[in-house]
């Protein structure tokens, strides 16, 4: 085979299946063959085992992750939520601590009460945010369903002419019976 630096690794594919599909191989490839981080010792021994399957070659952890990389878009923006959820409830009471330090008023036994107290706010009001997000949620649904009924039916009303006209020669020779009694009606 030639030398393949415009194509790269799809250079075995010759001519075939076209020039944007071959480019995305090679983006992809290029992706796929690039050393990646290991999520439990960080460093870039990652090989990939199978479709979907990886391991590290420094640790040994097996893990799952995208068919071409080990980890996807999607998986890394939720493991950035899971990340910032664990840290935001504990977040209120950070700040509490802060200015109690700044006081002089701090002590350990403090900061479990202000956890309890921040805790059972937050079972009591979970259920009313769920109610007020269920109305939120139904009012756009309403809307847009009165929205798409008004759209239909405004479609729907030159199919009723049209029924109510006639189709066929009887509906033509009326709408022209129709033009000449409105002619003779201007006359």
């Amino acid at each position: 085979m030639g030398k393949t630096k415009k194509v790269k690794t799809t250079g075995r594919f010759g001519a075939r299946y076209g020039v944007g599909i071959r480019k995305r191989v090679v983006k992809i490839e290029s992706e796929q063959r690039k050393k990646h981080l290991c999520p439990k010792c960080g460093f870039k021994r990652i090989k990939r085992k199978g479709t979907g399957i990886y391991y590290c070659t420094k640790c040994n952890t097996e893990f799952a992750g995208g068919a071409y990389l080990p980890e996807t878009m999607t998986g890394g923006i939720i493991r950035k939520m899971v990340a910032q959820k664990s840290f935001m409830p504990n977040l209120g009471a950070l700040m509490e601590a802060k200015e109690l330090e700044e006081k002089g008023e701090f002590t350990p036994e403090l900061i479990e009460e202000i956890q309890e107290e921040k805790k059972t706010e937050e079972r009591e009001l979970p259920e009313e945010k769920k109610k007020e997000e269920k109305r939120e949620r139904e009012k756009p649904r309403e809307e847009k369903q009165k929205e798409r009924f008004r759209k239909e039916k405004e479609e729907r009303k030159p199919e009723r002419k049209e029924k109510k006209e006639g189709k066929g020669i009887i509906g033509k020779a009326k709408s022209l019976f129709q033009l000449k009694k409105e002619k003779s009606d201007k006359k």
